[in-house]
């Protein structure tokens, strides 16, 4: 489905108003908002965002106390109001009415306390905003200071748009030896665009698969010598534009003989749903299928690869790290390992701490009524499941993290999209559609159910590393996989880092690319056994 964009010019003004048209009975002065579309603004559609914090919180973290932005954070997830709609074909003397009625989190704003607040307003055209944030294409407004509740108008004007980032750019943080190193880098790196007919069979138009080459050095496309692969995809967020840093990192790294000369294949698995995760889905289409049947093809006959199960590798982490584990299960045969880390729920009796299968499951609350948590810090609980779920539902209906495992996992329901496997409201789970979650993509159930089969292909080509203190608790289900596969007799490598999180699990003292060279040492000593090539010592 096409989007429509908004064009550079576009002005808008929403008014925090107390003569807002048609307001219903139980809306205060304070509690009705109104969009319209300037004179020069073209027609635009998209995802009306509002985003409103308390004046002293909002200074608490500013710069010299001034506020330029305000934006939701799940890190603490109750400190900003948000206020979703969606707004439908904005033309010039046409506006949109958002209410106190209007989806809201984590309370009605309505009910906010009497006070000063920052406010800002955000259009959002193409609906990603549940999944990269505010960027390119966004519309935004200067923050304003209001006072509420109030009968004054105030006025704001989304006339900024939000440029293209470049991404090849760097971390400010980078130094300069890692920004020399992406500068000759990207003379050893090619697109890939490959247009997929399986997906485009699937979709009914045509569907690119994305992503990077990158080349070792010494690399010779008319030599002889071929070169082990890492098929590599990141987690949820990422995509195309997340690719420079660990580009550089790695042409760094194999330049001063601090990982081993491989071919890297860097696979953008976003999409306007959230991440497929290079699952075959009846919702996103058979992105295992074109990957594994169609582009690594294309890729083995273009490139100096090996070109058997021995060479072929998988890297990811997180959602990417799901995905790879998926991929090395579902086509045993293909892969020769993968090495997945922090990956998302690989035993649904632990989804995130969730027990799926328990009778009369809940997303959000324990048999004794205490909420689920979601994320942690330091041992702290930072968001729950249902903060995280519902501040998504106000996003934007798809595109979010939780409704994208409805897209890869669930079944189509009876109005084409995905049955979501619990209900956002009360967090009851959907029975039905964890049965079918449970057959087609709950790997552990698919391990001990078919590892007969499987064992010949798969056996000792799992590693799974997680942090103990992990994130978003994915530990939980990597200690049950674990089990499955003991208890299987299988060979597989599953590492717990103590106390390592979501964030840091690949760092070594000041190394943040440790683990990273590790796993390329122990994927070249499955390529090339008797290889005498070692890791170069630190200088």
């Amino acid at each position: 489905m096409q989007m429509v964009r908004v064009a550079p010019l576009v002005t808008l003004a929403l008014a925090l108003c107390a003569g807002c048209t048609q307001p219903p009975a139980s809306s205060s002065t304070a509690n009705g908002f109104r969009v319209e579309a300037g004179s020069d603004a073209t027609p635009a559609s998209g995802r009306l965002l509002i985003f409103i914090e308390d004046a002293k919180s909002a200074e608490g973290v500013s710069k010299d106390g001034k506020v330029t932005e305000v934006d939701a954070d799940i890190m603490a997830p109750n400190k900003v109001t948000v206020v979703g709609k969606e707004a439908s074909h904005l033309v010039p003397g046409q506006g949109v009415d958002v209410y106190a009625d209007a989806i809201t989190y984590p309370q009605p704003f309505s009910q906010l306390p009497p006070g000063d607040y920052y406010v800002q307003a955000v259009l959002d055209p193409d609906h990603s905003y549940n999944y990269t944030g505010r960027g390119e294409g966004d519309v935004v407004s200067d923050v304003v200071k209001v006072h509420l509740p109030s009968s004054a108008e105030t006025s704001l004007k989304l006339t900024s748009v939000l440029p293209k980032t470049d991404r090849w750019a760097l971390p400010p943080s980078a130094t300069q030896e890692t920004r020399d190193a992406l500068t000759e880098a990207r003379k050893h790196v090619e697109d890939i665009d490959f247009a997929s007919p399986s997906l485009a069979a699937f979709w009914g138009r045509p569907v690119t698969m994305r992503g990077f080459v990158l080349l070792p050095p010494g690399y010779d496309a008319k030599g002889s010598t071929t070169y082990p692969v890492v098929y590599f995809t990141h987690g949820f967020g990422g995509g195309l534009d997340h690719f420079a840093n660990g580009i550089a990192h790695t042409w760094q790294s194999m330049s001063k003989g601090e990982m081993p000369p491989m071919i890297w294949v860097y696979l953008d698995e976003s999409s306007p749903t959230g991440t497929h995760e290079f699952a075959d889905s009846v919702n996103n289409g058979p992105w295992g299928k074109a990957l594994t049947e169609e582009l690594i093809p294309q890729l083995e006959s273009t490139y100096r690869m090996d070109a058997k199960p021995s060479g072929r590798f998988l890297n990811g982490h997180s959602s990417g790290g799901w995905a790879t584990l998926w991929l090395q299960t579902r086509y045993p045969k293909v892969f020769g390992g993968t090495w997945s880390t922090s990956p998302d729920p690989s035993d649904f009796h632990d989804f995130t701490g969730v027990d799926l299968y328990a009778p009369h499951a809940n997303m959000y609350r324990k048999a004794d009524g205490s909420a689920y948590p979601l994320v942690r810090d330091k041992g702290q609980v930072i968001a729950t499941v249902q903060q995280y779920s519902q501040l998504e539902r106000v996003f934007g209906s798809y595109g979010g993290q939780m409704s994208s495992f409805d897209w890869v996992f669930s079944p189509r329901g009876a109005d084409g999209r995905p049955q979501p496997m619990y209900n956002r409201d009360t967090g009851d789970v959907n029975a039905e559609v964890v049965d079918y979650w449970r057959d087609h993509y709950d790997i552990a159930h698919r391990l001990q159910a078919e590892w007969p089969q499987l064992a010949p292909d798969l056996d000792g080509k799992i590693h799974l590393i997680v942090g103990t203190a992990d994130t978003f608790y994915l530990d939980g289900a990597a200690h049950r996989l674990k089990d499955v596969l003991d208890g299987l007799h299988a060979h597989s490598d599953i590492r717990f880092l103590p106390n390592k999180t979501h964030f840091d699990l690949y760092v070594v003292g000041n190394d943040r690319t440790a683990l990273l060279k590790q796993i390329s040492w122990e994927m070249y000593a499955v390529a090339r056994p008797q290889s005498t090539l070692k890791k170069a010592a630190a200088p």
